[in-house]
């Protein structure tokens, strides 16, 4: 086993598989990215059994979920920040102890501002914290090769707690109502905690390591202990100064408008619209979701190998394509289960590659940091998408306009990926 120098001279304590450690704290932060996904896709399905318990408009319920979503996002380079300054482990232990404890207190809820703190405020803040710039702060400190491969899985896992997810949750709500929904999902987020208490180190160093395929003797770099508000500020206006920046952030939003905010949200509304029960057309959203798990972690596998814009052009202009299509389609069972693979396996292969590039152009200390902002862009264009298709959808009575429209951005986003300017960095296997 490799030793590595601990700050203050102390032995570092001594965890098995050695190197192969890494391992470990993957499985451990996969498991706590999936729960945090099903906790943010659990609204869906309080719906319907929120409006016949309370009688609660469908509006208010949308608002606490849309809320949820912003911050979400929102919290993203935030939540970078509070990692470097206060650590992994201890800003995981905390978020996961406020999903749990915001979706038990919604056990309790009879008035709708009450679903607003839960489901909209707590339970979006913790979640915040336990999102795609968690794998890539992890990735970044715990391996020095093959980070866009572990990347690619870690970001797969928010597809499959979807669908591990809601299947269950839904069966549950039409057998019991809601209330045994949120306290089924306080019990999982609960149910983290010790794992990741006595499974997850700081960093590879306190447990006398160095990072995956590091050279030995490698020296972690100091802790930056600085404001995690003004970190994040200062990260977004550093990188604000390169183009590069803007044509990342500006790619991204075009993901979220041609995912989440366009497909995630109007993908069932557009198959009812063309005659397919309510029911199929969720199945083709869960196929969906079955195949970015592999596509998501191939696109890692291939970030680690190839050029990473150009992988971003081709999942770009692929994916802006079979939007196209679509509309022109006859929604044939055939069809339908085509472009359900397809447009499955390019979800969010994105980012591996956007990972890459940011690690690349702002240096691995700052990359988890920027990257929460362009992520924040990510939701922003889902939130975009969700809300114009909707009005499109109302003044042309038609999904048409929208998903072409949506098709043409994502034809210029593959552009876009292709004007940043790589810049060669030896890695630094240990970011703090």
């Amino acid at each position: 086993m490799t030793q590595a120098t601990t700050t203050g001279g102390t032995a570092p304590s001594r965890r098995p598989f050695g190197q192969n450690y890494a391992f470990v704290v993957v499985g451990v932060i996969f498991l706590a990215l999936l729960a945090a996904a099903g906790l943010r896709a659990t609204p869906g399905v309080l719906i319907l059994p929120l409006e016949q318990s309370f009688g609660w408009d469908r509006g208010t319920i949308s608002f606490a979920a849309g809320l949820g979503i912003f911050l979400y996002g929102l919290v993203g380079p935030f939540a970078a920040a509070v990692m470097q300054s206060f650590g992994i482990r201890r800003t995981l232990l905390c978020a996961i102890a406020l999903m749990a404890g915001s979706t038990a207190l919604s056990a309790f809820m009879s008035e709708p501002w009450h679903l607003v703190a839960t489901w909209g405020v707590l339970s979006g803040l913790g979640s915040g914290c336990v999102a795609i710039v968690l794998g890539a702060t992890v990735v970044n400190r715990w391996f020095a090769v093959r980070r866009g491969l572990f990347m690619g899985l870690l970001t797969a896992s928010t597809a499959t707690g979807t669908l591990v997810f809601l299947p269950g949750l839904a069966a549950i709500a039409q057998a019991g109502g809601w209330k045994p929904v949120v306290l089924t999902v306080a019990c999982v987020m609960a149910a983290l905690i010790p794992l990741v208490a006595w499974l997850l180190p700081e960093r590879p160093s306190d447990i006398g390591l160095v990072p995956y395929g590091a050279p030995p003797g490698t020296v972690a770099e100091p802790p930056r202990r600085a404001n995690p508000f003004r970190a994040a500020i200062d990260g977004l206006v550093r990188a604000s100064r390169k183009g590069d920046f803007w044509l990342l952030f500006g790619a991204f939003f075009i993901c979220g408008l041609t995912t989440n905010g366009l497909v995630g949200t109007h993908m069932i509304s557009f198959c009812v619209d063309m005659g397919i029960p309510e029911v199929r057309a969720a199945g083709v959203l869960a196929l969906m979701g079955l195949f970015d798990l592999v596509g998501t972690t191939g696109s890692g596998w291939l970030t680690d190998r190839y050029d990473p814009r150009k992988l971003l052009f081709v999942y770009y202009a692929l994916r802006g394509l079979s939007l196209m299509v679509l509309p022109f389609t006859d929604f044939s069972f055939y069809s339908l289960t085509i472009f359900a693979v397809f447009y499955g396996l390019d979800w969010i292969a994105t980012v591996p590659p956007t990972v890459r590039l940011a690690n690349e152009v702002f240096g691995e200390r700052d990359a988890p940091i920027v990257f929460g902002w362009i992520a924040a862009g990510h939701q922003l264009g889902a939130a975009t998408a969700a809300f114009g298709a909707g009005l499109s959808r109302t003044i042309e009575g038609r999904y048409l306009e929208a998903f072409v429209l949506a098709g043409v951005t994502a034809l210029l986003a593959a552009v876009m990926s292709l004007m940043v300017r790589r810049t060669a960095r030896e890695p630094v296997p240990a970011a703090a």
